[in-house]
């Protein structure tokens, strides 16, 4: 699969910004399957730019809002990025389920699924997804998400990709296919043929602080009681922000860990992001979910753990591209929005990890997002499990 990445700042008149983008494409041959992958900020007029560009391209054009991106030049808050792959013995196929909501999430991913795996000519070996944040009183978690898409393919496929972003106003992030614009959507893009991804998921967060609780009543993202009393009352006993409602920004660089036993024995860690407080009930909802049993910790973001674990990642994959021989020529890379927070802004740590050591043939293209989709490997087995992350850095090489 060969690769290529190009930009435009311009948002305000799309067809100037399409000009600006398949001009850099221009003498970059396509193979006989293609798609476009684009991340932009959330004030680019999406629609009519993929409209636009579907006059020149007859494959699909899909992609979400973010809240920053990242390429080979460096870090980007403004404009629109494109990553276009092309294969002769890759296939691509993408659709959007839309207006979803809690009763009907499952059936629709499940029935988009279904439906653009037929357009395909053999089973995907590889999973794309982008999606909006539920309101927290629909109570599903990203993870429910990410089950039904697993589920729906019925088979070990890995599944990369995470949360559309905006500037953290909660209200401009969104995805797209193929001109049709979604806010509580789910963008699938399946690819089949000559594909192996490689995964690496790096956690930023280290350091604890002390604070341990069981989770002895939960359901899905919402957290109702910790050892024997409400959520709540365990946040005031440490001294804990519980004094409003929407409390996402209050806790961005104070995430909960938690670590998942899975049915066959293995277990793996994740952070989660806490969102909402029920100020009646003491219950807390988080963007993941938090299952009972579970033994609720508090971490602490800082920025030296968030330089080590993007150098960590990159340096992984790295020696991946170079035990290839030239077998990967793509890099997908995730952040959360948290480690931008983190970082103080100066998104110089975390573009400066691969400054100077990408190789030239390697295409390179990340987004800021409110949470990372990607396999992680159990602490026990070995084995991969498709999850939901807050707070990680993920990359994917293909």
């Amino acid at each position: 699969m060969d690769s290529i990445v190009v930009y435009t700042e311009e948002i305000d008149e799309p067809r100037e910004a399409a000009a600006e983008l398949l001009v850099q494409t221009w003498d970059f041959p396509l193979k006989k399957h293609s798609l476009a992958l684009i991340f932009s900020e959330e004030e680019a007029n999406l629609p009519k730019l993929c409209q636009i560009l579907a006059e020149h391209w007859d494959f699909p054009i899909v992609g979400c809002t973010a809240m920053g991106m990242l390429a080979r030049q460096g870090y980007f808050g403004i404009g629109t990025f494109v990553l276009l792959m092309t294969a002769d013995d890759c296939f691509f196929a993408a659709g959007m389920a839309g207006g979803l909501d809690t009763d009907n999430y499952r059936e629709k991913i499940v029935q988009t699924y279904k439906s653009i795996e037929a357009a395909l000519p053999s089973p995907p070996k590889l999973i794309l997804s982008y999606g909006g944040v539920f309101n927290a009183e629909q109570h599903v978690a990203a993870d429910d998400v990410v089950d039904a898409i697993s589920e729906a393919a019925g088979k070990n496929v890995p599944l990369f990709g995470g949360l559309a972003a905006d500037g953290f106003n909660l209200n401009g992030f969104r995805v797209f296919c193929n001109g049709e614009v979604e806010k509580h959507g789910q963008l699938l893009i399946l690819i089949a043929g000559a594909v192996d991804p490689k995964f690496v998921t790096i956690n930023s967060v280290e350091t604890r602080a002390n604070f341990s609780y069981e989770v002895t009543e939960s359901s899905h993202n919402e957290v109702k009681r910790l050892g024997d009393g409400t959520f709540l009352e365990a946040l005031k006993h440490e001294d804990m922000a519980v004094d409003k409602t929407n409390v996402l920004g209050d806790y961005l660089l104070s995430p909960f860990v938690l670590t998942i036993n899975r049915e066959n024995g293995d277990s793996v860690e994740v952070a989660r992001n806490l969102s909402m407080l029920d100020q009646e009930t003491g219950s807390g909802t988080f963007l993941g979910a938090v299952p009972e049993g579970s033994i609720l910790s508090v971490g602490i973001i800082s920025r030296t753990d968030v330089q080590k674990s993007v150098r960590q990642a990159f340096n992984v994959i790295f020696n991946e591209i170079e035990a290839s021989k030239g077998k990967y020529k793509t890099l997908l890379c995730h952040s959360c929005c948290a480690r931008f927070l983190a970082l103080a802004s100066d998104t110089r740590e975390e573009t400066d990890a691969y400054s100077g050591r990408l190789p030239e043939d390697i295409s390179l293209l990340g987004m800021y997002a409110y949470g990372e989709y990607c396999p992680v490997k159990g602490n026990k087995t070995g084995e991969y499990y498709n999850l939901f992350h807050n707070f990680t850095f993920t990359i994917m090489a293909i």
